[in-house]
């Protein structure tokens, strides 16, 4: 029997309701991480006493570029998901990009995104 090359179109409808259903999550927590960012420079009341506005406006700066880091990597984790999608629909979702053999559906189901095999992966790493 033949190596399988690509995925069937019932593996990929599969597939891309996987993406769909975590690009609505991943959507969803980035509104969230947005909305706490905006909330944080909304508060604040001035009749603080000044050591303490110091140390509040320092937690709150470390918590605001710690919700930024956070909004950067959903925000990347959305994007790697839908060109996952434009994978599906050009034929291409499945494929290792560094050993043209099929990813295993375990390794994409865990990471439907991904472009890498197992295989590939553990040899970027040597």
């Amino acid at each position: 029997m033949a190596e399988k090359t690509m995925y069937s179109e019932d593996e990929l409808k599969e597939f891309e309701q996987l993406i769909n259903e975590k690009l609505e999550k991943a959507r969803e927590e980035l509104r969230i991480l947005k909305g706490s960012l905006t909330r944080n420079t909304d508060e604040g009341t001035d009749a603080t006493h000044s050591s303490v506005k110091t140390l509040e406006d320092g937690a709150d700066t470390a918590e605001k570029e710690q919700l930024s880091t956070l909004a950067g990597r959903q925000q990347k984790f959305i994007n790697n998901l839908e060109k996952a999608l434009i994978r599906i629909k050009n034929g291409t979702y499945g494929i290792c990009v560094d050993t043209g053999k099929l990813i295993s559906k375990e390794r994409l189901r865990a990471v439907p995104h991904t472009m890498h095999s197992i295989e590939a992966k553990l040899n970027q790493k040597k």
